[in-house]
């Protein structure tokens, strides 16, 4: 995929026909695509469908040169914002409206354009002549697209409208919005539908694709979302979440992880070089952003290196456990840490890009920066590289990811974590990951809620900084604990109060250009 070079005119079609040299409304232009000549070779098609993935680079998603993914953790406990690019500090402080954050209409304006070009794809791919067998596959990669880009609406704005057909302005441009329950029934068949269709592994150029591993993968994550707290605190039969919704997401994490041996699918042995360019695709990717510079890169080391404004907070490196057989020292406060720690962050003391770091320089934000996706560690370098030209691959979701979306929903759905008898079970999951980060093991006999705080604290440093943690602490509702607090530095010095009103912040509010074109989002 990363060979694949977007032309984006290939994926503009025309609502009206003009130009034409004769009086009749039928003449289809020739020196240009419109969407009557368009479908009509399968390279028109796979160039249709690249355009499906090619949203996902977009600044409502994961790059657009904006660094997106890096900067959501900047909503969270774990890191800080000061220049409040794309509203992620102004969603931070809790001070955001509708129209005072990009990343809201940014977020629903590429949300639906994915969805628009998959569901064009859907309406007029069968029409186009080419094999049958590629045809089949394409459809249902474009579902498992249209799923993602649904789960992206849904996991932040709540309810939105469903559209399952071709763009028509007219049509859909009032539409309200759709029961939630509706849209989620509607991702889950997609993504059933995908997984029965997609391979588990692709070579050569395919790679990068959306497989059958990916669309089970994406399948618990949505279900581990609506079961959770966030979407069942109103039952006082199920104040932790949905039991029946738990076990499902369960099981489509226990379908990846039986996959795993036909799939490949394991942890990377380095968790540092997992996010470093030569190890892209590799055994513990499920699905990926696929980046390539100049054509088609993101600004992720420039963000991590010059920019700062993912700069991590002293409450992230107190997450860090201290290693097997030590304890705290004030003196030497970053000594002994889960290797994850090392591999992640930047700190002072610490040695970065052939220099000693201090409190104040290179990152005077937090006194924090972050190696995690980025080119740059404790060796000289002289590789500088600017905005766009970041070749890494985004890992929306990788394998680590499944481990602990099993181990949570597992422990949820049963009375103890002892209960479970799978060969991969609660703990030798999450040991797994443990394990890499040279940590002891979790022995049995713990509590659920034991378990449970086990699996959170795994999932904040093992994901750190990657942009997964705000929407955990959302969906387990302890942002409005965690998020009331005030910030500090590597000093210990504070930085600001932020805030998290419960009533209000879980969910994104329409954005205010969306409200005013369809006042019955309102």
């Amino acid at each position: 995929m990363k060979n694949i070079k977007i032309h984006l005119y290939l994926f503009t079609f025309l609502l009206t026909l003009w130009g034409c040299t004769t009086n009749s409304l039928d003449t289809i232009p020739q020196d240009r695509y419109t969407d009557q000549n368009f479908w009509t070779t399968q390279k028109n098609a796979m160039a249709a469908l690249t355009g499906c993935y090619a949203v996902l680079r977009n600044p409502g998603m994961f790059d657009g040169g904006q660094a997106t993914a890096l900067l959501e953790e900047t909503a969270t406990p774990n890191a800080y914002n000061y220049t409040n690019r794309m509203g992620y500090g102004v969603i931070a402080l809790g001070t955001h409206t509708n129209s005072n954050a990009v990343i809201f209409n940014a977020r629903w304006v590429d949300s639906y354009r994915g969805i628009g070009r998959c569901n064009n794809l859907l309406d007029k791919i069968d029409a186009v002549p080419m094999d049958d067998g590629l045809r089949t596959r394409m459809k249902a990669e474009a579902k498992f697209l249209r799923a993602f880009y649904y789960t992206m609406l849904t996991t932040y704005f709540g309810s939105v409208p469903l559209i399952l057909e071709a763009p028509d302005t007219e049509k859909h441009g009032k539409l309200p919005k759709t029961e939630r329950r509706k849209i989620i029934t509607q991702i889950v068949n997609d993504l059933d539908d995908a997984s029965a269709i997609l391979p588990p592994i692709y070579t050569s150029n395919d790679i990068g694709r959306a497989t059958k591993g990916a669309a089970l993968a994406l399948k618990a994550r949505v279900l581990l979302f609506e079961a959770s707290p966030l979407n069942n605190s109103g039952d006082p039969a199920n104040p932790t979440g949905d039991v029946l919704k738990w076990k499902a997401a369960a099981d489509a994490a226990k379908a990846v992880i039986d996959m795993a041996p036909e799939a490949g699918y394991d942890l990377f042995p380095n968790y540092r070089r997992l996010f470093m360019p030569e190890n892209e695709n590799s055994v513990e990717c499920i699905f990926d952003v696929q980046f390539k510079a100049p054509e088609q890169g993101s600004s992720f080391d420039v963000e991590n290196r010059q920019w700062n404004e993912n700069a991590p907070l002293q409450d992230l490196i107190d997450a860090y456990e201290m290693l097997p057989g030590f304890t705290y020292n004030a003196a030497q406060p970053y000594a002994n840490r889960d290797l994850r720690m090392y591999q992640t962050i930047v700190f002072p003391g610490d040695t970065y890009m052939g220099s000693i770091t201090t409190h104040t320089a290179p990152f005077k934000n937090t006194g924090y920066g972050v190696k995690k996706y980025s080119i740059y560690d404790a060796e000289p370098n002289s590789n500088i590289i600017n905005e766009n030209r970041s070749e890494i691959n985004y890992m929306v979701i990788r394998y680590a990811d499944v481990l602990l979306m099993y181990a949570e929903a597992m422990n949820e759905a049963l009375a103890s974590p002892d209960a479970d008898i799978n060969i991969t079970n609660i703990y030798s999951a999450v040991n797994k990951i443990r394990q890499r980060g040279g940590l002891l093991p979790i022995g049995s006999g713990k509590t659920k809620v034991e378990m449970r705080e086990i699996i959170r604290q795994e999932r904040r440093v093992e994901f750190a900084c990657e942009g997964l943690y705000y929407n955990d602490i959302r969906r387990w509702r302890t942002a409005e604990s965690v998020l009331n607090a005030t910030i500090y530095n590597s000093q210990g010095q504070p930085i600001v109060k932020r805030s998290f009103d419960a009533g209000k912040d879980y969910w994104w509010p329409v954005p205010l250009t969306q409200s005013d074109l369809n006042p019955n989002l309102k």
